[in-house]
């Protein structure tokens, strides 16, 4: 039941924190001007559409996606997340030989690390691997 809009235009004044930045990179610019010069709101099931949303949640079901997503992420090898997390927000800056550059480095870094090594074993021996962020 959340509605969103970029108001700032039906306030009279321009967008701030990143607005014009991020929006036009994550939905489009032709989605983002229109959300941006109309302050238009829209409700879960656009903005999903949209891709401002991952997902919907029902409102009672909130503290239970949280946790399940917050161990999803606990579970994956943090050096690996960090890295691919530094990779991502760099990507949109750099052209595409620079990004697999980086890729590149980055995967080699990984695969030196103790948790690439329990987590190649455990899918050997078909368990969920162990990090420790080594």
């Amino acid at each position: 039941d959340a509605k969103m809009g970029m108001t700032f235009t039906k306030l009279g004044i321009h967008p701030g924190m990143g607005a014009t930045y991020l929006l036009p990179r994550l939905i489009g610019t032709a989605r983002a001007c229109e959300l941006l010069f109309t302050g238009r709101i829209i409700d879960a099931e656009e903005a999903e559409r949209m891709g401002i949303l991952n997902r919907i949640v029902p409102r009672e079901g909130l503290p239970a996606a949280v946790s399940d997503l917050a161990h999803e992420l606990a579970a994956a090898a943090p050096i690996a997340v960090r890295l691919v997390k530094r990779a991502v927000y760099r990507g949109a800056e750099q052209s595409l030989a620079d990004a697999l550059d980086l890729e590149s480095t980055q995967q080699a870094a990984t695969f030196q690390t103790a948790d690439a090594k329990e987590g190649i074993r455990a899918v050997l021996e078909k368990r969920p691997p162990k990090f420790i962020g080594k």
